[in-house]
């Protein structure tokens, strides 16, 4: 199964036995929306609802990676096992379907995609909604880690150093360059020295799907990212960071990581470098 399937494709395979479908929609605390509630209000036939406040190990900062049996788990419970091809979509202006994605590689599934153009798309374009929750059986999740696609902060520091690996930072260029405001209280401004900017919409289509191919290649050229280097993806806290992994996955890359912590762990260390810019 491809990592990006189109809204054509997953209509002609509803219904199919071991298809399995992940409403994986986040927004903000403050933003006015309820995901779960949304979701119930209408969703693709059959998704599952997968809360991403509460698959997550929030102990001490925002949506970090859970235990690998939290997240299986989480996962039977949802009726995701092994042996699932798994599509994940969104309605989120954070394209949080792609972390959900990352979550499900990083922890061992093998046949996971994201729906192009995502909820929106899908209406667009015809196909209908269901409401409610759907009926689940749990199935059983052979859980894994994958430790090369996710990096903490020591590994960081220790880029910084060496600068093995490029640091792509997904947030907007106020952000990364320390003049626009930051939402969580107590961050700081800035960036992760040596880190090169490519806000993650940059990677999208006015429609919200993905561009590809030389279009897509083209952001990561803009923003000066060598491609030809080894890839850790960083944002606030790990969510939009996702968005870049995707896309430079899309190109073919393979030695791409995540900064889990990413800045709501690093701005809020009085200790870690900052640049500005």
């Amino acid at each position: 199964m491809e990592q990006l399937v189109s809204t054509e494709w997953l209509a002609k395979e509803m219904g199919a036995s071991d298809l399995r479908i992940i409403d994986a929609s986040w927004f903000m605390p403050d933003s006015g929306h309820d995901a779960r509630a949304e979701y119930e209000a209408g969703h693709i036939p059959g998704a599952v609802f997968f809360d991403v406040n509460e698959i997550a190990d929030n102990s001490s900062l925002p949506n970090m990676l859970p235990s690998a049996e939290k997240f299986a788990s989480r996962m039977q419970s949802l009726g995701l096992g092994d042996g699932s091809r798994v599509v994940v979509y969104d309605n989120s202006p954070f394209k949080s379907a792609t972390r959900i994605w990352w979550m499900l590689t990083l922890f061992g599934a093998h046949s996971v995609s994201v729906l192009d153009g995502g909820l929106a798309k899908w209406i667009a374009d015809g196909h209908a909604l269901e409401q409610g929750k759907p009926n689940l059986r749990h199935r059983h999740f052979t859980v894994w880690k994958d430790d090369a696609l996710v990096k903490n902060k020591a590994d960081m520091l220790a880029n910084i150093d060496s600068s093995n690996a490029e640091v792509v930072d997904a947030r907007g260029a106020e952000r990364f360059a320390g003049s626009g405001e930051e939402p969580r209280a107590g961050m700081a401004a800035g960036h992760i020295p040596g880190s090169k900017n490519l806000p993650y919409d940059q990677l999208l289509n006015a429609d919200g799907t993905w561009k590809r191919g030389d279009d897509l290649r083209a952001a990561f050229d803009a923003a000066g990212v060598d491609l030809d280097k080894p890839m850790i993806t960083t944002c606030g806290s790990g969510m939009t960071a996702a968005v870049v992994f995707f896309g430079a996955k899309l190109l073919g890359k393979t030695d791409i990581a995540l900064y889990d912590g990413s800045w709501a762990e690093w701005g809020s260390d009085a200790n870690t470098p900052k640049a500005t810019s």
